[in-house]
C-alpha cells in the first residue's frame, strides 16, 4: 500500500482523496481552513446557508463523465442535485436592446431556440453546434476515453488554438448572434482573441447537454467525497495548513503544518494554487526556469459577489441562470475596469422541496484584483472603513443592473452581504483571487499548460491550474493526478469500461 498526502482540501483534492483511497491507498487530506470544501464550502448569514460560488454542474446526465466518475466512486445515489429547466436553461438580457433571450439545452433544443430569434441562422447554428462537438470529442480525459496520458493540443482538431472568438465568428456574420454563442465567457475567464477555442467549446457543449445545480447546499457533495475518504481508512485534518516541505535531491521528505504535526508519505499531490506551493517548499526545490515560467502565467479574474436573503414570498424561484450584459458588444470586455461592472449573473440556489418562491439570491460580478489591491495586506474582518464603504458602493452598483433586470427586486431584498476578489483570495487560497486559475491563451498554449506531473519526484498537482477548471475540469484532472501515481489509464477503464 502507498501512503499520499493530499495538501489542500478543496475540490481536486477532495476528488483525489476519495479516488486514491477507494484504490487502496493509505490517504491524509490536510485543509488550512476548518471547513473542507474550497469552493464548495457554504456559509450561514441572516439565517441563510448560502454556497460560496454560482454553483451549475455539468457533467451529471445518465451519460455524463462527471456522474460515471460519482458512480464510480458510489456517491451518485447520496447526491442532491436538481435538473435546470430543459426549455430554459439560462436566459440572457442585453441592456442595449432590452431584449431577453432563453436558452434550451440538447442540441435540437439549443438550436431551435435561438432560432427562434435568428430563423436565418438556423443552418449556421446547426454547424456550430456540429463543429463544438465535434472539437470536444478529441479531448480524451473529457470523454473518459483511455489515452497516451495527455491531450496533444496540437494534434487535436484544426480549430483547437483558435481564438474562441474567431471560432464563433466562422459560423456566424451576425454580431448579436456571435454575442450569444459567447455568453459563457464570463464562466471560463474569456478574452478576445486570447481564450482558445477548446476552453469555450468544452462548457459550451457541456451546458447543451444538461446542467443542474445543489440542492440545499454545494458543501453536502464535499461531505460525500470525504465519506468515502474517511470510509476507505483515510483521514482528513482541517484548520491546519502546511507550513514548510522538506525537500532533497528533488524528493520531498516530509512536511510539516503550522500546528506542528509532521508527516511523512509515498506521494505527495498539491491540491492548492502553485504560487501558494512554491511559498512552503525550498528555494531549491523546482529548478528556476520552472519557477520562472509558471510565474508568468497571467490568472484569471476574480468576481465580486452579492449575497441576498429575499424576504418570503416575494421572488420567484429562477431553475435556470439570468446573465445581464449591458451591451451586446461587450461579451469578451469583463476584464475592462473602467467599464466595471460589464454584466453580471444571476441565481437563486434551490432548497429542499424548493416552492415558487426563492428565499436567497447569489448575485456574481467578474471584477479584477486590482479594484482591491489597496487592501491587500489586511486580513479578513480587519480591511477598515473605507474597504467596507467601497463595498457598499460597488454593491449599489451591482443592484441597479438587477433591478433594470428584474424590476421591484431591491423591495423583495431583506438583507445583503458581500465578498470581494480579496475573499476568495483568503478562503481559496487562489492567487488574486482568480477564480478559474490559469488563464489559458491559444498565443503561447505551451505556457498555459502546467502538468500534473513535477519535477519533485514525488510531488504531483492538481486542481483547475493544470489543464480543465470547475465543477467538471477539476474532477478530469483529478483523474490525470491520480493515474500519474497508480497508472496511465488504470482507473479510465474501471470508470468507463470499454465496450465490448
Amino acid at each position: 500500500m502507498k501512503s499520499v498526502i493530499i495538501i489542500g482540501g478543496g475540490l481536486g483534492g477532495l476528488f483525489c482523496g476519495a479516488i486514491l483511497a477507494k484504490e487502496g491507498l493509505d490517504v491524509t487530506v490536510i485543509e488550512k481552513n476548518q471547513t473542507i470544501g474550497g469552493g464548495l464550502q457554504t456559509f450561514t448569514r441572516f439565517g441563510e446557508r448560502f454556497d460560496t460560488g454560482m454553483h451549475t454542474i455539468v457533467g451529471m446526465s445518465p451519460d455524463g463523465n462527471i456522474r460515471k466518475i460519482c458512480d464510480y466512486l458510489g456517491i451518485t445515489s447520496k447526491m442532491q442535485i436538481r435538473e435546470v429547466d430543459a426549455h430554459c436553461c439560462d436566459r440572457i438580457y442585453f441592456a442595449d436592446t432590452h431584449q431577453w433571450y432563453e436558452m434550451a439545452n440538447g442540441r435540437d433544443g439549443f438550436v431551435d431556440s435561438l432560432a427562434r430569434y435568428f430563423p436565418d441562422e438556423r443552418d449556421n447554428l446547426r454547424r456550430y453546434v456540429d463543429a463544438v462537438f465535434e472539437m470536444t470529442s478529441h479531448v480524451d480525459v473529457l470523454n473518459l476515453r483511455p489515452s497516451d496520458g495527455g491531450v496533444n493540443l496540437f494534434a487535436a482538431s484544426e480549430d483547437f488554438l483558435l481564438p474562441a472568438d474567431d471560432f464563433i465568428a466562422k459560423y456566424t456574420g451576425n454580431h448579436t448572434l456571435r454575442s450569444l454563442l459567447a455568453y459563457l465567457s464570463p464562466l471560463y475567464g474569456g478574452k478576445k482573441g486570447c481564450t482558445p477555442a477548446y476552453i469555450h467549446a468544452i462548457l459550451t457543449m457541456l451546458y447543451i447537454k444538461g446542467a443542474s445545480r445543489f440542492v440545499g447546499g454545494s458543501d453536502k457533495f464535499a461531505e460525500l467525497l470525504a465519506g468515502v475518504i474517511r470510509e476507505n481508512g483515510g483521514d482528513i485534518i482541517t484548520g491546519d495548513g502546511v507550513e514548510w516541505m522538506d525537500v532533497n535531491d528533488r524528493y520531498v521528505d516530509c512536511l510539516k503544518t503550522e500546528s506542528g504535526l509532521e508527516f511523512q508519505a509515498d506521494c505527495y499531490i498539491s491540491a492548492i494554487h502553485p504560487f501558494a506551493l512554491f511559498r512552503i517548499m525550498p528555494e531549491k526545490a523546482f529548478p528556476p526556469s520552472y519557477v520562472k515560467r509558471v510565474s508568468s502565467i497571467p490568472n484569471t479574474y476574480s468576481a465580486f459577489s452579492l449575497f441576498v436573503k429575499l424576504k418570503p414570498e416575494t421572488f420567484p424561484y429562477l431553475n435556470f441562470s439570468d446573465y445581464y450584459l449591458r451591451k451586446e458588444s461587450d461579451i469578451w470586455s469583463f476584464d475592462q475596469p473602467d467599464q466595471w461592472p460589464v454584466g453580471l449573473l444571476l441565481m437563486t440556489p434551490p432548497e429542499e422541496n424548493q416552492q415558487e418562491y426563492a428565499s436567497k439570491a447569489i448575485i456574481t460580478v467578474p471584477m479584477l484584483f486590482s479594484e482591491v489591491e489597496r487592501w491587500a495586506h489586511t486580513r479578513v474582518g480587519h480591511r477598515g472603513d473605507d474597504y467596507q464603504q467601497w463595498k457598499q458602493e460597488k454593491a449599489e452598483q451591482v443592484l441597479q443592473l438587477a433591478e433594470e433586470m428584474h424590476p421591484g427586486f431591491r423591495k423583495c431584498i431583506d438583507h445583503v452581504n458581500t465578498a470581494s476578489p480579496l475573499t476568495i483570495r483568503d478562503y481559496y487560497g487562489s492567487r488574486d483571487g482568480a477564480l478559474y486559475g490559469f488563464s489559458k491563451d491559444c498565443n503561447n498554449i505551451a505556457l498555459s499548460q502546467l502538468p500534473v506531473v513535477t519535477k519533485v519526484r514525488n510531488l504531483f498537482l492538481t486542481g483547475q491550474c493544470n489543464n480543465l477548471h470547475g465543477f467538471c475540469g477539476v474532477p478530469l484532472t483529478a483523474i490525470n493526478t491520480c493515474e500519474a501515481i497508480l497508472g496511465i489509464n488504470s482507473l479510465i477503464r474501471k470508470i468507463n469500461p470499454p465496450e465490448n
